[in-house]
């Protein structure tokens, strides 16, 4: 099972690379013209799915060998939702709910605990530890992260953005021995209410409740 905060870190990460960091500022001392322009590119993307203006999407995710799943997912600042067809979740930034619909639990974390996400620390992420460049292919910018040598976190990251609007569309990485496989659809931009992630507990007053705080 892969939570939220996996998708982060898949999804450009989850996604598109996406995960820990916004607002780093680009270091050209040293880069190539190549290496500037796929940070900036990166970072522009990046931006434009945790900035605060929030964002939607639908993804599909094969880490292979280990799992497949689709579904939905928002972001907006530290907040968080998604919905698959078994389980959802709602982070509201300083609680987790995660929905297990065929056990019918309700399962509560502290928002930063990495216990919500057993995935979560291979998908560790710093933008300075990597080395940027950038090709033009027929389906878009092809953005390529190395993992600088001595550093820790994803080895290689491939990242596929609109060349117009510099939407992702698709990301790979790779981790230790396998590829993550993420494909991006009906991705926007701004719009997000906050009210998305608040947890509708009514909807769920049956289910068993698990709280995991503080753990």
């Amino acid at each position: 099972m892969i939570q939220t905060r996996t998708r982060q870190k898949i999804v450009y990460l989850t996604l598109v690379v996406m995960g820990l960091v916004w607002m780093i500022p680009t270091t050209s001392f040293g880069q190539s013209s190549n290496a500037r322009q796929a940070r900036e590119m990166f970072e522009r993307t990046f931006q434009m799915v945790f900035g605060p203006q929030g964002c939607s999407l639908h993804y599909d995710v094969n880490l292979v060998g280990l799992y497949k799943t689709k579904g939905s997912i928002w972001y907006k600042d530290e907040k968080s939702k998604f919905v698959e067809s078994r389980y959802l979740a709602w982070n509201n930034g300083k609680n987790h709910y995660l929905v297990d619909t065929k056990k019918k639990t309700v399962t509560l974390f502290d928002a930063s605990s990495d216990k919500k996400d057993k995935y979560s620390s291979n998908f560790k992420f710093d933008p300075d530890n990597y080395n940027y460049s950038v090709s033009s292919t027929d389906k878009g910018y092809l953005l390529t992260l190395k993992l600088k040598q001595g550093c820790k976190g994803m080895k290689l990251i491939k990242a596929l953005i609109d060349k117009k609007s510099r939407a992702p569309i698709s990301l790979k990485i790779k981790v230790a021995f396998f590829w993550a496989h993420v494909n991006i659809s009906n991705f926007h931009s701004g719009g997000i209410s906050d009210d998305i992630f608040i947890f509708p507990r009514k909807q769920y007053a049956g289910y068993e409740l698990i709280d995991k705080r503080g753990e």
